[in-house]
């Protein structure tokens, strides 16, 4: 990054039609199509103009177009379904059978968009990413999957969930078969979450990604990202291409905290995924367990209220990282129970018996094989790169190759 701009200087210059492209976007593209295996892809300035310009593109261009949207989607996805002047039938959350009566109601000769999250934010949620792919394909629907919360998080080299479904086969250079990521027929993801940058991306098909460079305003008439950026959102991704060691480590935390809180009846929301929410049910309880965490804990999260989540369901939300050991985590955990002991909040088992939980602590996306990977396969998961190489060779080779 640092070398970026002291070449290419502080702002790009323009937008990509004027003064904007360079080798840089050029060679971040390049991999990003390579993360999601995509033969194309398209960078903005954030993940929300990309949802955005791409979701409104799309349901624009393509005539008399039915978008199918799930009920917790976005607010980035919902706009650009909005802008798109599209119908927009919503389906119940992940609900598989009512998605199905709603495309069935429609002849198949409708262009149709299937519009979802891989992971939902709030909750934790997971989608049924196969079972949406056969649902598409029987009706003759293009799929539009966010994984903004899930890359450099899932999968072997870091694409996301669909990636991680197939995670043997995504290891393997010699498969030959069709993945769930490849069935997917638009990526959009976000650099600004796991990938420590900022701006946002769809991966697809070239047709349809020169369709969107050709039409959406969002990305037209928006001033390309720092060079800086671009750069550091490059190397970011080529890191999480060639190692694993730093999700696994996040992912070991993470059933570690859960399952610390669990043996305290604390009330996480029931998930798959690296998410922790922890349920608090009214707005000002919300608030007070969050000040009083930072108050006298020096422990920062932050309350999620309405409209982010429905009215009493107010909630905060913890998200370990690979460098929350067993120390930090035992001070969160013993914050929490004090404070659930002081403030005589609902426990698992109340949420439990009312609204019918699983149990949190199984069913992790990430096996306990998988997160026995580190050390006899990676080693102590930091990827090696030529020390002489200097950063624009790397790139342009990139967005040659």
């Amino acid at each position: 990054m640092q070398h970026a701009l002291q070449t290419y200087g502080a702002n790009s210059g323009g937008s990509r039609n004027i003064a904007g492209h360079s080798p840089l976007v050029e060679a971040l593209e390049a991999s990003i199509a390579e993360l999601h295996k995509k033969p194309a892809a398209l960078y903005f300035s954030s993940g929300f103009a990309a949802n955005e310009a791409a979701l409104s593109t799309l349901g624009s261009q393509l005539s008399g177009c039915v978008i199918f949207s799930d009920e917790l989607n976005h607010a980035s996805m919902i706009e650009g379904i909005r802008h798109s002047g599209a119908r927009k039938v919503i389906w119940r959350h992940n609900d598989l059978g009512h998605l199905e009566e709603l495309l069935a109601s429609f002849p198949k000769s409708i262009p149709k968009i299937i519009a979802f999250e891989s992971l939902y934010s709030m909750c934790g949620t997971v989608a049924p990413i196969t079972a949406i792919c056969d649902l598409a394909e029987k009706y003759g629907a293009i799929t539009f999957m966010d994984e903004a919360h899930a890359i450099g998080l899932y999968g072997p080299r870091g694409a996301g969930v669909a990636e991680h479904l197939d995670f043997t086969a995504s290891q393997s250079n010699y498969f030959t078969g069709r993945t769930i990521m490849d069935r997917v027929d638009v990526i959009s993801g976000s650099t600004s979450k796991g990938l420590g940058t900022m701006g946002g991306y769809i991966a697809s098909s070239r047709r349809l990604i020169d369709m969107i460079r050709s039409v959406a305003k969002g990305f037209i008439f928006t001033t390309t990202q720092s060079p800086a950026v671009m750069a550091g959102a490059h190397a970011a991704i080529q890191y999480q291409l060639h190692s694993i060691g730093s999700r696994i480590m996040l992912h070991r935390n993470v059933t570690s905290v859960k399952r610390k809180m669990s043996q305290f009846d604390l009330p996480i929301l029931p998930n798959r995924s690296h998410l922790v929410p922890v349920m608090v049910g009214d707005a000002e309880l919300t608030r007070r367990v969050t000040d009083l965490l930072f108050d006298e804990y020096n422990i920062y999260v932050q309350p999620i209220n309405s409209p982010t989540v429905a009215v009493k369901t107010e909630r905060f939300r913890i998200s370990p990282t690979g460098a929350h050991g067993p120390a930090q985590q035992d001070a969160l955990v013993s914050a929490l129970v004090e404070i659930w002991d002081r403030l005589s909040l609902r426990k698992a088992s109340d949420w439990r018996r009312e609204q019918g939980w699983d149990d949190v602590a199984s069913g992790q996306l990430w096996t306990d094989e998988q997160l026995k990977l580190v050390p006899s396969i990676i080693g102590d998961g930091h990827m090696r790169l030529p020390t002489r190489e200097r950063l624009e060779d790397t790139m342009l080779s990139s967005a040659l190759g």
